[in-house]
Parts: C-alpha cells; structure tokens; sequence
C-alpha cells in the first residue's frame, strides 16, 4: 500500500462521514449515495471532507445536476471503515496499529 493512502487512511471519519462511507461498501464500484437514508442530500462538507482524506472520489460528472457529485469509495475508505470495524469503538484503539494488522494480511 502506498504511503498517501495509508496516511489519509489514519485519519478517522465523523459518525456521519462513516454513515456515508459505508453505505458504499454494498454498492457496484462502491458507488456513494447522494441522498441519505431519510432522502435528503448528503451534505457537500461531508462529500469534500471524505474526498480531501482519500476516502471518496469523483466517479463522474452528473449531466442533469452539475453541482451534485456522483462518487465512490476508494481503498483508502475501505481501510478505515475497516480499521473502525477491527477496532469495535474500543477508546485507546491504536489505528495505526490496526492498519499495520489489516494491510498486513493482504
């Protein structure tokens, strides 16, 4: 794994970033919602942050509504949904740690 990606992976997501992030994981091509579960627009905040991190990336440019973007998961995401998993909400969780333990069963 490269550095930047392991780097923006250390990082943790908001409840709400994480929420959002998630629900990529069962999606084709990790696609990310632009609504959330009560059917309102997933918060730009929310999209830049995720994006700024590495988490999420633009998937392509929505014809019908040029300021909504349509994005995916990216394996930086995947790493730390799953680094938040491994860690079960444990405080004191080293995640750093926790990524050594997942890349290194790649």
């Amino acid at each position: 794994m490269g550095e930047g990606r392991l780097a923006a992976a250390r990082s943790r997501p908001s409840p709400v970033q994480r929420a959002w992030l998630r629900r990529g994981l069962d999606q084709a091509g990790g696609k990310l919602p632009l609504f959330d579960l009560d059917g309102r627009r997933v918060g730009p905040r929310t999209v830049d942050r995720c994006i700024e991190q590495g988490w999420a990336e633009p998937w392509f440019a929505n014809p019908l509504k040029p300021d909504w973007r349509v994005c995916k998961l990216t394996d930086a995401g995947r790493a730390v949904l799953a680094a938040a998993k491994c860690s079960g909400g444990r405080v004191g969780s080293d995640p750093d740690q926790l990524l050594a333990e997942i890349f290194a069963r790649e």
